[in-house]
Parts: structure tokens; C-alpha cells; sequence
């Protein structure tokens, strides 16, 4: 009655009080859910602790089976010394042993400490003779193998015939003396092969190997792994008979789970919102019973979650029959994964609830543990629910051993994985998805990684750009840098991911050169991806430009050509202003002459001469006129031509000029060479060539005219040599091919053959060039287009 009383009058104290019973409830909500969420994640990490307890036990077992078979090894070779301490049959036994055992790259020999005999020889040249113990980085692991009587493994450790390895050294003592060592080499690479550490990819854990260094005493590290995760959750054991631990290491830094601590902050803000609303409503007293009897509801209803989350383990296990595969026992987390009763399991067998496809892989790896070929089994595997279904688990699988006899039962641990599966799926889905966007990007997408220097992604698109496929490309380290083209090899490289030091995003063009030794002209949009401020990842798009870099190529042809015809036109210009005013001077000045003409004598020269000046009025305009008509001659029409033909035409044309001046032809064109040429140009053009060659021979020597045909960076080169007078280049250089310019005192110059040559050949699109030398000859090139 007394304790009734107590219990009211403490209830009426806190009716009064809101405020304080709202946070007294909040307060002891609080506790229960942090409370909880710490049990929650202690649970997870146990979990944790446990899944990566199995992953290195059986990393760490495999290499300690590895090791103890290299001792047998050793054993073996140290048996090859007769009663006086001298090897017999080494080589052959030493094959052997190499052979029966691959972890052993080679076997050796030490008498005292020196390193006499090696198997096999080659490659292991360099060890010979070495006294491991005088050798300060060997000499410490060597004394402690002979202190202990026992082998030692040695390393990792710098071999002296290159690469990093084991040693394992086994002392051997004859007639009770010691003698020196056997020993075998393993390469690292080797025993991370073999015991599968270098194959070994998971999402969450990576191995890594140390030992402890005795000389600096610092702890070396092996694997090319992060090395500082000081920062992470880790487990270790150490490695029999050697100083070097065994390492697995979460990739993530320890936190507590995000879902955990979700439900916490989740868990808190419910446990004020009831602080709140218990103070609001123990201010309606009328209200009171009711909201207390609703609160124990709930109350009462998060202790029962709470409670089944304390009964809730996150991994199954069952005791397997290992004769039948009975379950002789299962624990309540197994049964509600898979849905079933304790006695339903029972009645059940573990290839019952097998996926076919899986069953004989089972029954094969239990077959191995029972045998001893193996210790443990770890696979996912389908297993069958209640309802039907398949789900995915991670199964592991151990013997339970007794003394001396064969496993009758074993422990397996279960785990359900479906989701994860699941997720792998939907991620392999969304990756094939990226992967087909991105093979849609009209452009090659690439990704570097900066800290391997190596290309870890090209797309398809190299292969319609560039004719290679993706593994040629990935097939190679310096494939990019190898086709880049010659020219611009050392400009791209200077800009790329790999020297661009300032980590600047850029934009650049450079050119490439296809599987066809096609170029290709490619826009590179470079940038950096970082993490923690740091820049680890470069990412770009390759982009064909060919097409706009040939259209602009083209714009600057047509620009320059409508520049050189602009050139042309006002040189043109003067030209007629030059030779029109010329005449018309003349003219006006006859006229002036005539009209103050006081007989009819003088009437009749002047008239003479105006009659001399319009007939050189007249032959300037048809040569003008010429001029004009080869320059607004746009639609020229062009065909193949046999050159020799019309090399042929202008000797016929000019054969009395030939015959008189004894001249002489030297032709290296072939019968079969047709260029693509106007007719009427190319005729005029070797007639002008020639003649003016024979116009201006010099007298005291026979003259010589070679023709000849030929390439010069993929362009046909027409080339007209003579040995005549030759041209004086340094005085008449820049006037050549100007009209009316003449550079001889033969009365027949007039200075419009080569003026009227150079027009064609620019119409044409191609361009001469002369080579010329005061009485030596010259030489004309035409370079058709």
C-alpha cells in the first residue's frame, strides 16, 4: 500500500512536470537506441572479424603447406653429401626435386655459408661463390636457421640473380660438425601464384606481406598495395620458420556501417520526437492514462524489435553429416534464411537443398576434405528455400577432426548473399549500359591512371578511327605515344596526362597515323578526375577532326590561290597601264609631229611611223587579250595525256629550227606516262620551253636539251635542261616570267613566251620554277598538279 502510494504521488510529480518527463524519456529512449546501435555494430564487426579470420587462415595455411614441402626438399638435397661431405649427383637429383616441386625455382648448396652448388645453373650465375655469411643483409636470417638447427625461410629479400624471393636454408651438420646449408630459392611471384594470394580479388579485403628488416628493424612491405592503413581494420599471422607476417587488410577505413548509424540518428530523433510529444500531451491531464497506455504499447513493441535484433545473428551455420550430408544441427539464423523448422533441416540433406548445377562441385570438394586433400571449402553457391526458391549464399565448409581418424561431421558457415548478387548483377547490367553510351560517343574515350602510369579504359571507337581494336591498344604501354605522327610525337607528349605535371585540362591537336598509314587529325579534350585534392585519374575524348582540318586546308588553298590571282591581276593591271600609256604617248606625240609637219615628206614618215606604232598597239592587245583569256578561263578542260606525244609535236613543229641548229635531245620519259592536262596549255607550253632553249644556245658549243620526268614528294615534276647562254638570276631573278623582259641582245626576244607559260601553268594549279647560270644553261621545272 505504502509502495502505491509512493508511485502516485511520484506519477503526479511528473504530470506536472512535462518538460522534465519529456526528457527523461527522451533520455532513456536515447540510451536504448545508442545502446542497441552499439550492440548492432558489434555484432557486424564480429561478423566481419570472422569472414576475414576464415580468408586468412586459409591464405596463411596454403603457404605454410607450401613451405613445409619445400622442407622435404631440402631434406632430400642434403642427403646428396657422401661419408666425406662431398654432393654426389647433384644436378640429377637437383632436377628432380625442381621438378616434383614447381614452387622451387632453384636448389643450392653452401658448404660454410658459400654458395658452391646451383641448380639449375643458368639465370642463377650471379649467386655464385656468395658467402651469405659474411653478407650483412643475409648474414642475420642465415645464423638464426643455424641457431635454431632448423630451416629458415629467409626474405622476401633482392636475389643476386635477379627479382625478389625465399630462401629457405636448412643447416646441415656432418659428423656432428656443421657443414653449411641446402637451401631453395622460390620466387615471390611464384608463391603468391601458388597460393593463390595473386589471384585473390575481393571487394572488401587485399593481402599484403611484410617482414621485419634485421638490420634497420623497420617493417618492410612487399606487395604493391597501399602500405600505410594504419587507418584500417586488419588482421595478421605470422609466417613458420621465417620473420615475415601474412597480412589481410580492409580496403575501407574503420567506420561505423552507415545503415547502423542511420537507424541511430533515425532511433534518436523518434526518441525526442516522444520527449516532445509526452511533454505536449502531460499537459492535457485528462489525456494522461491514455497516452501512457499508448506509450507502453510502443514501448513495449520497440522492446520486443530490440529484442529480436539481439536473438538475430548475421551468419547461419549448421553440423553436417560428413557420410550422408545430413544436418544434424542448424541455429535459428540458418532456418530463417532458408524459411524452414529446426526439424524440417533435420530431415534434410545438403545436396537435397543444392542447385543442380552446383551439386557436383559440392559433392567433389567434400569428397576432397574428406580425403585431406583439402582443409576447407569456400564457394556461393543456390541453395533451395521453403518457398521454392533458389537465393545465393556463401558457404564454408570445415572438418571437424578427431583424433586420428577420418572427419565424421563438418561446420558450415552460411551467409546469405542474394542481394549482393543481385547488385553485382544490376552493376554488371549498368556497366554494360555505360559501356554501350560510351560506344556511342563519336570520339575515342580513354582513362589513365596516374599513380600505375598505365591505360586502364579505350572504347570501341578506336577501331573506327584508327582501324585497331581494343586490345591492340591495350596489348601495348606506348601504343599511343607510337602512332602518334613523327612530327608532333614530342608536342602531344609534352601535353599529355603523362608530362603534364601542372594537371591543366586541355584542348590539342596533333596527328596520328592508322592500321592503313593513313593520318589522322585528332582534337584531344584532356582532364583530370581527383580525390582528396590529388589528381589520380585523367580521362579524355579523342576526336576525328580529318575532315575539318581538310576543309580548312582546302579554305587556305583557295585563299592563297585567290591571292596569287589578285598578285596576278595587279600585275596585269600595270602591265596593260604601263604598255597602253606607252603606245598612246607614242600616238599622241606622232600626231603633234604631223600636224607641224611642213611638207609632205615629213607627213609621210610620221604617217608611216603612227602606222608602225598601231600595229604594236594592236599586237600588245592580242597579247593582253591572251593574257586575259587564260586567266578567266575557269572551266579548262583536262584529260590524260601521253606526255611524249606532245614532247614529239613541239620537236616536229620546231624540226627546221632543230635541223639548222644542230640540236640534240635527251628524253627519260616513258612511252606509257599520261598526265591529266589541258591540250592546248601543254602544247604550248613544251613549244615555248624548247624554243626559247634553241633561241638561246650558246654558239661555241653544241646544244643539249634533256627532258626528263620524275617524282618530288608525291608530285610529277616536268623538267626542261639546256646548256645555252644561261640567265643572270641575281639581276633578272624577279623579272623572269614578267612581260615584255627580256635578258639578251637577240633581236628575237620579246618577252612574252615565258610570260604567257607561267599564266597557264597557274592556271593549271601548278607552278615553274627556273635554276640558271651565265654560260652554263639553265633549267626549267614545271610541277603538275
Amino acid at each position: 500500500m505504502k509502495n502505491e502510494k509512493s508511485w502516485a504521488i511520484f506519477t503526479n510529480w511528473l504530470a506536472v512536470r512535462s518538460k522534465i518527463t519529456g526528457f527523461l524519456l527522451f533520455l532513456i529512449l536515447s540510451i536504448g537506441v545508442i545502446s542497441v546501435s552499439f550492440l548492432r555494430n558489434h555484432i557486424e564487426r564480429e561478423d566481419e572479424r570472422y569472414e576475414m579470420d576464415l580468408l586468412l587462415d586459409d591464405a596463411h595455411q596454403n603457404i605454410e603447406q607450401s613451405l613445409k614441402n619445400c622442407y622435404t626438399t631440402t631434406v632430400s638435397l642434403a642427403l646428396t653429401l657422401n661419408n666425406d661431405g662431398i654432393p654426389q649427383n647433384f644436378d640429377t637429383i637437383s632436377k628432380q626435386l625442381i621438378k616434383s616441386n614447381p614452387l622451387v625455382s632453384a636448389v643450392q648448396l653452401m658448404p660454410n655459408g658459400i654458395i658452391k652448388y646451383i641448380y639449375p645453373m643458368k639465370g642463377n650465375e650471379a649467386a655464385m661463390n656468395l658467402n651469405i655469411l659474411e653478407t650483412e643483409d643475409l648474414k642475420k636470417e642465415a645464423q638464426k636457421s643455424i641457431k635454431t638447427h632448423k630451416i629458415f625461410f629467409a626474405g622476401p629479400l633482392q636475389l643476386k640473380q635477379g627479382g625478389i624471393g625465399i630462401v629457405g636454408r636448412l643447416p646441415i651438420y656432418h659428423k656432428n660438425t656443421f657443414w653449411g646449408f641446402s637451401a631453395v630459392v622460390i620466387k615471390l611471384e611464384t608463391l603468391l601464384k601458388t597460393t593463390g594470394i595473386n589471384s585473390f580479388n575481393h571487394p572488401k579485403y587485399y593481402f599484403q606481406i611484410s617482414k621485419k628488416n634485421l638490420i634497420t628493424s623497420k617493417e618492410q612491405f612487399f606487395l604493391p598495395l597501399k602500405r600505410d592503413f594504419s587507418k584500417n581494420y586488419y588482421i595478421s599471422q605470422s609466417i613458420s620458420d621465417s620473420n615475415w607476417k601474412l597480412y589481410l587488410v580492409a580496403k575501407k577505413t574503420y567506420t561505423v556501417y552507415p545503415q547502423i548509424l542511420l537507424r541511430a540518428i533515425f532511433g534518436l530523433i523518434i526518441a525526442m520526437l516522444f520527449g516532445i510529444l509526452t511533454s505536449k500531451l502531460l499537459k492535457k491531464p485528462e489525456e494522461l492514462g491514455l497516452l501512457l497506455k499508448i506509450q507502453e504499447e510502443k514501448l513495449l513493441k520497440n522492446e520486443l524489435k530490440f529484442k529480436t535484433i539481439f536473438d538475430q545473428a548475421t551468419i547461419g551455420f549448421v553440423i553436417i553429416d560428413a557420410n550422408s550430408g545430413d544436418f544434424l544441427e542448424a541455429n535459428t539464423r540458418y532456418c530463417n534464411i532458408l524459411g524452414f523448422t529446426l526439424e524440417e533441416i533435420k530431415k534434410k540433406g545438403v545436396q537435397s537443398i543444392t542447385h543442380p548445377d552446383d551439386v557436383d562441385k559440392l559433392a567433389l570438394n567434400l569428397k576432397k576434405i574428406n580425403t585431406g586433400e583439402i582443409t576447407e571449402y569456400f564457394s556461393e553457391k543456390r541453395t533451395l528455400t521453403k518457398s521454392g526458391n533458389y537465393i545465393w549464399i556463401s558457404l564454408t565448409i570445415s572438418p571437424l577432426w578427431e583424433a586420428n581418424e577420418k572427419p565424421t561431421t563438418y561446420i558450415a558457415f552460411i551467409k546469405d548473399i542474394t542481394k549482393r548478387r543481385e547488385a553485382d548483377s544490376l552493376i554488371k547490367k549498368s556497366q554494360a549500359k555505360f559501356k554501350s553510351l560510351i560506344d556511342t560517343i563519336d570520339g575515342i574515350v580513354w582513362e589513365y591512371d596516374l599513380e600505375t602510369k598505365t591505360s586502364t579504359f579505350i572504347s570501341k571507337k578506336i577501331e573506327s578511327i584508327l582501324g585497331y581494336s581494343v586490345d591492340e591498344y591495350s596489348g601495348s604501354p606506348d601504343f599511343w605515344e607510337d602512332h602518334i605522327h613523327p612530327e608532333d610525337r614530342e608536342f602531344a607528349i609534352s601535353l599529355s596526362a603523362k608530362e603534364n605535371k601542372s594537371y591543366d585540362n586541355r584542348n590539342f591537336e596533333y596527328r596520328m597515323i592508322d592500321k592503313n598509314g593513313k593520318i589522322i587529325w585528332i582534337r584531344d579534350m584532356l582532364n583530370f578526375v581527383y580525390e582528396n585534392k590529388k589528381p589520380v585519374i585523367s580521362r579524355g575524348i579523342m576526336i576525328d577532326i580529318t575532315i575539318m582540318k581538310e576543309a580548312e586546308n582546302d579554305l587556305n588553298n583557295s585563299l592563297q590561290i585567290v591571292t596569287e590571282q589578285n598578285k596576278r591581276l595587279l600585275n596585269f593591271s600595270h602591265i596593260v597601264s604601263h604598255n597602253l600609256r606607252s603606245h598612246t604617248s607614242n600616238i599622241e606625240s606622232i600626231i603633234y609631229l604631223l600636224e607641224s609637219a611642213e611638207s609632205e615628206d615629213e607627213r609621210k614618215e610620221m604617217m608611216q611611223l603612227l602606222k608602225s606604232v598601231s600595229n604594236s598597239l594592236d599586237e600588245t592587245m592580242e597579247h593582253l587579250n591572251e593574257v586575259v583569256n587564260i586567266n578567266t578561263n575557269i572551266n579548262l578542260v583536262t584529260k590524260p595525256l601521253y606526255l611524249n606525244n606532245y614532247v614529239n609535236k613541239a620537236k616536229d613543229i620546231l624540226s627546221e629550227q632543230i635541223q639548222l641548229n644542230d640540236v640534240t635531245f635527251i628524253t627519260n620519259i616513258p612511252d606509257d606516262v599520261m598526265i591529266n592536262y589541258n591540250s592546248a596549255y601543254l602544247e604550248s607550253i613544251i613549244y615555248n620551253l624548247i624554243s626559247n632553249a634553241i633561241r638561246y644556245k650558246n654558239p661555241e658549243r653544241k646544244l643539249i636539251i634533256t627532258i626528263n620526268l620524275y617524282k618530288e614528294n608525291d608530285i610529277d615534276v616536268f623538267e626542261i635542261i639546256d646548256n645555252g647562254i644561261g640567265i643572270d638570276l641575281a639581276r633578272n631573278g624577279d623579272k623572269i616570267f614578267g612581260m615584255y623582259k627580256t635578258f639578251s641582245n637577240n633581236s628575237d626576244s620579246r618577252g612574252i613566251g615565258l610570260f604567257i607559260t607561267k599564266n597557264q601553268i597557274d592556271a593549271m594549279g601548278g607552278t615553274i620554277t627556273v635554276d640558271s647560270e651565265l654560260n652554263v644553261g639553265s633549267t626549267f621545272k614545271i610541277y603538275i598538279k
